[in-house]
């Protein structure tokens, strides 16, 4: 199975999932879904929030797995909580609009 876009090829705007169907019953569910918060990070990013919790939260671990110093995993990771922060306060602002 293909992985998911989440940016739109043509302008790299933010993509949203239209239609959901059921594999077994063949039910569509048909409308415009956003995405999960982790599902809007890149490639990249999603990698480093799979690989912290393989680590068990050790910055160390993944500072010597990724050959780079522990401050600097430790600035991606609050590069991360930011934009994570920020995502989930759009999905919020979005869904309180829609009440």
């Amino acid at each position: 199975m293909k992985k998911i876009p989440v940016d739109c090829p043509c302008c790299e705007a933010k993509l949203k999932v239209a239609k959901l169907v059921c594999d077994s019953c063949e039910t569509e569910v048909v409308g415009k879904f956003s995405l999960p918060v982790l599902m809007q990070l890149t490639v990249e990013e999603q990698e480093f929030v799979l690989n912290f919790l393989i680590h068990s939260g050790s910055l160390k671990e993944m500072a010597n797995q990724m050959g780079k110093s522990y401050p600097t995993v430790r600035n991606i990771l609050d590069d991360l909580i930011q934009k994570m922060k920020a995502l989930m306060n759009k999905n919020s602002v979005g869904r309180n609009r829609n009440i």
